[in-house]
């Protein structure tokens, strides 16, 4: 099927040196560019939210089994440390 595209001079000339050093068409190039995005595209659409971020689940341990449950009171210690409000030598 015929489709026209019109491409700026400096993707136009990308091509052409592409095609050259493969020795290949340009028609070739084009396709397989047109596929390999259109693939990647609907895979990345079709990724529900935790697929996006699996990778990052389950990477680091704390070595505290109790974050979920202690999450406030660690977080406030935390603060309070940073803040030197925590401090041993505190004077009250």
């Amino acid at each position: 099927m015929p489709v026209s595209v019109r491409l700026d001079e400096e993707t136009e000339a990308l091509l052409n040196k592409t095609a050259k050093a493969l020795c290949t068409t340009k028609s070739k190039i084009l396709k397989a560019s047109v596929q390999d995005f259109c693939k990647k595209t609907l895979d990345e659409k079709r990724k529900k939210p935790y697929d996006l971020i699996s990778d990052l689940i389950g990477k680091e341990y704390s070595g505290d089994g109790n974050l979920a449950i202690n999450a406030e009171e660690i977080l406030r210690k935390r603060f309070s440390e940073k803040s030197g409000l925590g401090q041993k030598n505190d004077p009250s």
